[in-house]
């Protein structure tokens, strides 16, 4: 079968009260639905700190979540000297923190930084009739490309593949590109 494929950049997801730390006074404000049902890009931005070198313009996800998530390109963690593991969203044990700024505040968390495990979206309502199941294994490839990756069931899921800009650079794909999709196991 084929899917389409959907490019992440780095992001924060953050709870309402570390978001009420790093913006005073302010409303979270949706700048653009993500396709991921009920999640939004923000338009407020976050400079990221760690090891005395600066990310600058993180973009907030959101809603707001009951923790905060610093999700980092393997470039990125390079770039700072970060060790931090590959990891499905919210497995959050074991990771390393990071220093989150705006210019009225800052946040140092002592966890909470993963790169995302590259994964496929599969809403519950399609989960029968596609035979894909949480943590299944499927391979995606097109004539020049192959990798896998771990179904990821749910209710607000959009049938597609979440890679990170640096995986897209690496197989040489484009947002909204097709690949096929062919199931592995367990």
């Amino acid at each position: 079968m084929k899917i389409k494929i959907g490019i992440s950049n780095r992001h924060v997801h953050l709870t309402k009260e570390t978001y009420e730390v790093l913006f005073p006074g302010k409303e979270i404000e949706k700048r653009n639905d993500l396709n991921q049902v009920g999640e939004f890009a923000s338009t407020d931005t976050v400079d990221l700190m760690y090891n005395g070198k600066t990310i600058e313009h993180v973009r907030i996800v959101g809603p707001f979540r009951n923790y905060n998530q610093v999700e980092l390109l393997g470039s990125d963690l390079e770039l700072l000297g970060l060790d931090a593991p590959t990891r499905r969203s919210g497995n959050l044990d074991n990771t390393p923190g990071i220093t989150i700024c705006t210019p009225s505040a800052s946040v140092t968390l002592d966890k909470g930084v993963i790169r995302s495990e590259r994964h496929v979206h599969v809403p519950t309502s399609k989960e029968v009739e596609l035979d894909l199941h949480e943590r299944d294994i499927v391979r995606l490839y097109n004539d020049t490309i192959s990798f896998d990756a771990f179904v990821k069931v749910s209710d607000n899921g959009y049938f597609e593949v979440h890679i990170d800009k640096d995986e897209a650079k690496e197989y040489g794909l484009e947002s909204g590109e097709e690949v096929n999709l062919e199931k592995c196991g367990k």
